[in-house]
């Protein structure tokens, strides 16, 4: 797929990742995953539908959906390399992602997020229709001493 005249390669499936890349990024430079261990990582792209983006076979962009694959997903993990944003590389991976087959059969698609609103605004995401059914346990800086 070509972007602003640069050859973008989609890549799925935990074993096409680079799993360092994603971790550099998870625990460096994201504002949720801030510490976490390799193993986690590794653990939890193993255990997820990955999808990757890559320009010369660099790892520039990736997203997870922990999911079953037939009733429920979970947008996780979700970035774009700081210096390759603002060319719609994030909206490529989502449009890619939303398109799946087994992703449109989903049920319940959920995520959480910061401050990418608009983006996923674009591909049908909105606030829970019922949001005092939605419960959660939340372990903040989980990571703090890993």
């Amino acid at each position: 797929m070509e972007i602003s005249n640069q050859v973008i390669e989609i890549k799925t499936g935990f074993e096409n990742m680079d799993i360092n890349a994603v971790h550099q990024f998870l625990s460096k430079e994201s504002y949720w995953a801030k510490g976490i261990p390799m193993e986690t990582v590794s653990v939890a792209l193993k255990n997820s539908f990955c999808i990757g983006l890559f320009k010369d076979k660099k790892q520039i962009g990736f997203a997870r959906l922990v999911t079953d694959y037939t009733i429920f997903g979970y947008m996780a993990g979700v970035y774009i390399l700081k210096e390759y944003r603002g060319e719609g590389l994030s909206k490529m991976m989502m449009k890619y992602i939303m398109e799946l087959d087994f992703v449109q059969g989903l049920r319940r698609t959920l995520l959480a997020t910061f401050d990418a609103h608009s983006l996923y605004h674009q591909f049908g995401f909105k606030s829970p229709e019922n949001p005092e059914r939605l419960m959660e346990i939340k372990r903040n800086n989980l990571y703090k001493y890993a």
